[in-house]
């Protein structure tokens, strides 16, 4: 690796990665949880391959999805509504935030 590729990974300017934002709070399933986390993918991923990376960090999407559907209607991608199913293969860019919507109740 050249010392220019070097310092551009050092400080966020790697053009072979990009960061998206994942954003999960509430109740889906059986119990509440917390995402906020910045993930690493490679240019050119997918909102499938973000499913992907996020399950192998440990960080169970597709199964907190599965286990309430509505999540993956009410998907967020930079405050546009973008259901998971329908979407899977959407490009994402450096700097994107997902935000999954959790159902609410309250009286």
């Amino acid at each position: 690796m050249s010392a220019l590729a070097a310092l551009r990974r050092l400080f966020g300017r790697d053009e072979s990665t990009i960061r998206v934002h994942v954003m999960l709070k509430g109740r889906t399933g059986a119990g509440w949880h917390e995402v906020d986390e910045n993930i690493a993918l490679p240019a050119g991923a997918t909102l499938g391959d973000l499913l992907d990376t996020a399950e192998r960090r440990g960080i169970r999407l597709r199964e907190l999805i599965a286990a309430s559907p509505h999540l993956g209607h009410t998907l967020m991608l930079n405050g546009e509504r973008c259901p998971v199913d329908a979407n899977t293969d959407r490009a994402l860019a450096n700097g994107d935030e997902i935000f999954l919507l959790a159902p609410l109740a309250g009286g």
